[in-house]
């Protein structure tokens, strides 16, 4: 089973919360709250994962996890502005 970092982010064009799992391209969710978003992207998640094996697409291997630990451990800089734009 794979475990991939979500995140999930307030919307006011939307008015709503959006999940998404940046590891697994176009993989997103919409919800009226933080709870239904992060349920509407679990199933998101399952179904793209079926996707990519029918169509054969590459699964990417979670590194959510790993790029946690070099943030903590200080390995990999982050600016607080714009936490996306981490630099190893």
């Amino acid at each position: 089973m794979y475990k991939y970092a979500i995140e999930i982010f307030y919307s006011e064009e939307d008015d709503g919360y959006i999940a998404v799992v940046p590891e697994l391209a176009g993989c997103s969710a919409f919800g009226g709250s933080e709870e239904d978003a992060l349920e509407e992207i679990m199933t998101g998640i399952e179904l793209w994962l079926q996707a990519a094996g029918i169509e054969g697409w590459e699964i990417p291997q979670p590194v959510g996890k790993e790029l946690l630990r070099a943030i903590v451990g200080g390995k990999v800089a982050v600016h607080p502005a714009r936490p996306q734009a981490a630099v190893v």
